[in-house]
């Protein structure tokens, strides 16, 4: 698990956040394909031609990775991914990190048994909350250069890499517009935060308890799987919301793009990109986790005397 649900974690903080970091990092780079799919099919609305709808341009996970690559290169596919990195290393690190410390201190130091579902929730809320405040300017980023291909061609880039990307937000918008989308990202990752580490400490302490299953890679898998489905399903409307408000500067507030998508695109819209979402954060999980648990077992054996 992050740690066993009955223990304090038996590691350094250090050693937590390290662990963490490395694990979302490796996590990220093995799926941000699907996460730039997810972005785009978020970010497509229904376009119309006189009055009749045009056809939209990605169609489903697989189409969309291949829209891309076809239309952009392979290399599109990873647009991001450097400032996915420095999210990663930011708020993977303590979202991951501060999870076991913080579930430690809401249920006291002197707390035997099993943690109840709502501690680690609350725990997890908070983390959440507090690490993607911390990040929210790599997210903006990652985003915005997620989005730029979907420019038609010969419009020039916004953003020639990541650096720059900080450079010219801060110096056309200002340093607060790094902050876009603040209010529904700490729900989104806050919620997601929630869903996917409470889950994993959930189900792989139910698992546990079954007769034949040990702590092990197989375990680890099944718990990933449900942490991402999970996400998935409670995060989705608020990722949405996100992801348009970072790569659209239409939108005047978190209400006025709710309202906008559900008037233009219907309640549907929100739940754009689920599959691609769910192979994405499902994928990314049982990634994230399965290193995480392995990681964890080689700091402890460096720690320990």
């Amino acid at each position: 698990m992050v740690a066993d649900s009955k223990s304090k974690s038996d590691i350094s903080f250090v050693g937590l956040f390290a662990s963490s970091a490395f694990s979302a990092c490796f996590a990220e780079v093995c799926t941000i394909p699907l996460d730039t799919a997810k972005v785009r099919l978020q970010l497509q609305k229904q376009a119309i031609s006189g009055d009749v709808l045009t056809a939209p341009k990605y169609k489903g996970m697989l189409g969309t990775v291949g829209t891309i690559a076809r239309e952009e290169g392979l290399s599109a596919l990873w647009k991001g991914i450097v400032p996915g990195l420095h999210r990663q290393c930011l708020y993977g690190g303590l979202r991951i990190g501060l999870y076991d410390p913080v579930k430690s201190f809401y249920v006291g130091k002197d707390f035997v048994g099993d943690v109840p579902l709502s501690k680690k929730i609350l725990a997890a809320l908070t983390t959440g909350a507090l690490a993607i405040t911390v990040a929210n300017p790599t997210d903006l980023v990652k985003v915005r250069l997620q989005a730029e291909g979907k420019l038609p061609p010969g419009v020039p880039r916004r953003y020639s890499g990541s650096l720059n990307a900080y450079s010219t937000i801060v110096r056309q918008e200002g340093v607060a517009a790094l902050w876009t989308g603040i209010g529904p990202n700490v729900a989104r990752n806050a919620i997601i935060n929630a869903a996917e580490l409470a889950s994993y400490d959930q189900v792989k302490e139910t698992i546990l308890k079954i007769p034949g299953f040990t702590d092990n890679v197989v375990t680890h898998l099944l718990a990933g799987l449900g942490a991402g489905f999970f996400a998935v399903c409670i995060g989705s409307p608020v990722d949405v919301v996100k992801s348009r408000m970072m790569g659209d500067s239409a939108y005047k507030s978190t209400l006025d793009c709710f309202i906008k998508t559900l008037k233009n695109d219907g309640p549907l819209a929100f739940y754009k990109g689920f599959i691609p979402n769910f192979g994405r954060l499902g994928s990314w999980n049982v990634i994230m986790f399965l290193t995480l648990e392995q990681v964890k077992k080689v700091v402890k054996s460096i720690e320990s005397p």
